[in-house]
C-alpha cells in the first residue's frame, strides 16, 4: 500500500508533473510582462521612471508583504485550496492593469497580483510532497522550470509575439497573458491528492532568532535584486544609449538564460546544493555582468546580460531549494516563509533606490549601482552558512563546502 502511494501510475505523475509546471509559470509571467511593456506604458500614460520601476518592483514588495500571510492561509486553508484561489487572484489583477489610465488604477492592481503570487510561493513547496510523492526532488525541479521558463516567455516573448498578436496594444497583451491563470487554478481546484490533508500547521511563523533565516534571506535578496533590478532599468538605459531596437534580443537573452540553468541544474542541483562555493561564485559572477551590462555596449553589454541572467538563475534555485534541504517539511516552511519575506522586501526596496537615483540625476545606468553594490555586499555571507543536510546534521556527518 505504501509503495502504491510513493509510485502513483505513470499517466497520473506525468498530469500532476504537468500541472505542477503550469503553475510554476504562473509565478513570473504576470510580473516579468511589465519590463518589455513598460516604455509603452510610460509614454501612454506619462509615467516617470520610479513609477515604471514599480511596475516590476511593486509584486516583488507584495512577496515579501504576502510571505507569511501566505503561509497562514495554507495553514488555515490547505496548500492545494491557497494555490487555487492564488491563481484566480493574479489572473483577475494581472488582467485589470488594462483598466488604467488612472496610474493608481495600475499600481493597486500590480500590488494585488504580487498578493497572490506571494500565496502561491510557499504553497507550492507545501504541495510537492502531497502531489509527488516518491519523487519530490523532480517535482520541485518541475515547478522551478517552469517559473524559470515563466520569465523567458513573459519577458522574452512578450514584444517580438504577443505585441504584434493584439495590434501593438499593450491592454489586450496582459489580458492575453493573464486570462490562462483561470483555467489553471480550476484544475489545482478539482485536482484533489489521496493523501492530502486540511489545515494542518500551527506553527506556521519562521524562527527569527535563526541567523541562517537572515543569511538565506540576504543571499535571496541578492538574487532576485540582481533579476528584477536589470529587467526593470533595462528598457530605460538601452534607451539611454540609443540602442532601444536591441531591447527584444537582450531581454531574450537575458531570460533565455535563466531557462537555460535551470536545465543545467536538473542535473547538477544533486552536486552543488548543500555547497557554499556555488553560492558565492554565481554572486560574484552576478556582479561582474551588472558591471559589464552598465558599462559598456553592443555585444559586451549583451555578455554582461546573459552571465547575469545565468548566474541569478542558479543562485535562485539553490537557494529556494535549501529549506528542505536543511530542515523538516514543516521547518522547511517556516523557513521558507521567513527567506521569501526578507529577500523580496531587499528585493523591491534596492532596485527602487537605483530608481530614485536615476531620476534625481537624469542619468538611467546609475539604477543599476545599488543593484550591484549590494550583490558585491551579500556574497560573502554564503561562508558562514551552514549547509549540512538534515541527515548529516542527525549524524555528525556532512560536505560543508
Amino acid at each position: 500500500m505504501s509503495d502504491e502511494k510513493n509510485n502513483p501510475p505513470l499517466s497520473r505523475r506525468l498530469a500532476l508533473l504537468t500541472l505542477l509546471w503550469l503553475t510554476g509559470l504562473y509565478l513570473r509571467v504576470p510580473i516579468l510582462v511589465a519590463p518589455p511593456l513598460a516604455p509603452v506604458i510610460g509614454d501612454d500614460l506619462a509615467l516617470s521612471q520610479t513609477v515604471i520601476g514599480a511596475l516590476t518592483t511593486l509584486p516583488v514588495l507584495m512577496l515579501a508583504v504576502g510571505a507569511l500571510p501566505g503561509a497562514l492561509a495554507i495553514a488555515r486553508l490547505g496548500a492545494r485550496r491557497t494555490l487555487a484561489l492564488a491563481l484566480v487572484l493574479v489572473a483577475a489583477s494581472s488582467a485589470a492593469r488594462g483598466l488604467a489610465p488612472p496610474p493608481a488604477v495600475l499600481l493597486a492592481a500590480t500590488a494585488i497580483l504580487g498578493l497572490g503570487v506571494a500565496a502561491m510561493q510557499p504553497a507550492l513547496p507545501a504541495l510537492v510532497p502531497l502531489w509527488c510523492p516518491g519523487f519530490v526532488a523532480l517535482g520541485s525541479a518541475v515547478y522551478m522550470n517552469g517559473m524559470l521558463m515563466g520569465e523567458f516567455v513573459g519577458a522574452g516573448l512578450t514584444l517580438p509575439v504577443i505585441m504584434p498578436l493584439t495590434g501593438g496594444s499593450w491592454r489586450l497583451t496582459l489580458l492575453t497573458w493573464s486570462l490562462p491563470a483561470l483555467a489553471v487554478g480550476v484544475v489545482v481546484m478539482l485536482c484533489r491528492s489521496r493523501g492530502e490533508a486540511g489545515p494542518a500547521a500551527p506553527h506556521w511563523q519562521p524562527d527569527w532568532h535563526d541567523g541562517t533565516v537572515w543569511r538565506l534571506g540576504a543571499l535571496l535578496g541578492a538574487a532576485a535584486t540582481v533579476f528584477f533590478g536589470t529587467n526593470a532599468y533595462m528598457g530605460s538605459i538601452l534607451a539611454d544609449r540609443g540602442a532601444m531596437d536591441a531591447l527584444p534580443a537582450t531581454l531574450f537573452t537575458f531570460n533565455v538564460c535563466q531557462v537555460a540553468a535551470s536545465v543545467l541544474m536538473m542535473a547538477m542541483s544533486g552536486r552543488w546544493l548543500g555547497r557554499r562555493g556555488p553560492l558565492v561564485i554565481t554572486g560574484l559572477a552576478c556582479v561582474a555582468g551588472l558591471a559589464l551590462f552598465t558599462l559598456t555596449g553592443g555585444l559586451a553589454a549583451l555578455a554582461g546580460a546573459l552571465v547575469v541572467g545565468f548566474a541569478s538563475a542558479v543562485q535562485l534555485i539553490l537557494l529556494v531549494s535549501l529549506p528542505p534541504w536543511l530542515t523538516d517539511s514543516s521547518g522547511a516552511g517556516r523557513l521558507s516563509a521567513g527567506m521569501f519575506t526578507l529577500g523580496y522586501a531587499v528585493a523591491f526596496t534596492v532596485p527602487l533606490i537605483g530608481g530614485m537615483i536615476a531620476d534625481a540625476t537624469g542619468t538611467p545606468p546609475l539604477a543599476l549601482a545599488p543593484v550591484t553594490a549590494y550583490a558585491l555586499l551579500a556574497a560573502p555571507l554564503a561562508l558562514g552558512l551552514d549547509l549540512r543536510s538534515r541527515d548529516a546534521r542527525g549524524t555528525g556527518d556532512g560536505d560543508e563546502r
